[in-house]
């Protein structure tokens, strides 16, 4: 059956996570990683501890299997699989939701609304709920496959007036969500600073990702103004880390 969540559920169900719970914790799955048997283990984790949602996507699709994987994903997860998009070719009918990003700290028309446009009629065909967000990529030292696939220069971080234009641009747009993201595997997770910064100036919910790899970082960027912590890396390394890490953000299950 096709979205058993409703039209908005999925969104609706983040927003009360985040005002339950403090902050909702969301775990990044790349449905191009060939090791079956660790993608079961890290659902399964997921499942047990409390994590709010898994994001699915990744900016490469290696083989033929993508499709494969998110239907097995689905199957095994409780909780809402969610398209992290890298693009039009990972759209399938196994998502529960999916983030309608436009990457507007880029200047590549193609990712601000070129890819959008041609993914648009499939959306709305496979029923997918869609949750409008503004992808922000951050300078986080490593050179992430988002910068070389869409040819977007990330912003630095110290520069928080332009990141904090960008939000707020984002925002008066019409977004739901505004997406920090250091990239994948980052050597500098966005600082608490920024993220205050952008707190104090918008009014949507921030999510934060790339580089959160230790339960204090991810208490720290909470803390900070952070909505959603979104962790992949990590849990790719250590699966048995996820309960650590969801209880670090769930700020008011303690």
């Amino acid at each position: 059956m096709r979205n058993l969540w409703g039209k908005n559920l999925i969104f609706n169900n983040l927003l009360q996570s985040i005002k339950n719970r403090g902050a909702a914790h969301i775990v990044l799955l790349d449905p191009d990683r060939k090791d079956e048997e660790s993608l079961e283990e890290r659902i399964e984790n997921a499942n047990s501890a409390g994590v709010d949602a898994l994001f699915v996507g990744g900016s490469l699709m290696m083989d033929v299997r993508c499709e494969d994987r998110v239907k097995k994903i689905k199957s095994l997860s409780k909780i809402p699989v969610i398209l992290f998009p890298g693009g039009i070719g990972q759209l399938n009918s196994h998502y529960d939701a999916m983030l309608f990003m436009s990457v507007i700290s880029g200047r590549n028309p193609h990712y601000l609304i070129g890819e959008q446009v041609l993914a648009a009629p499939i959306v709305q065909n496979l029923g997918i709920e869609t949750i409008s967000t503004g992808y922000i990529l951050l300078d986080g030292g490593a050179g992430s496959t988002v910068q070389y696939i869409s040819g977007t220069t990330p912003l630095p971080m110290h520069r928080k007036d332009i990141v904090v234009a960008h939000a707020l641009a984002g925002q008066f747009l019409g977004m739901k969500f505004i997406y920090l993201e250091a990239g994948s595997g980052a050597k500098e997770p966005v600082p608490k600073s920024l993220i205050e910064a952008v707190n104090r100036k918008i009014n949507i919910p921030i999510i934060v990702g790339g580089g959160i790899n230790t339960p204090d970082l991810a208490r720290s960027a909470v803390d900070a103004g952070a909505s959603i912590i979104v962790t992949g890396t990590v849990i790719e390394e250590k699966p048995e880390f996820v309960k650590e890490l969801a209880d670090a953000v769930h700020i008011k299950s303690k």
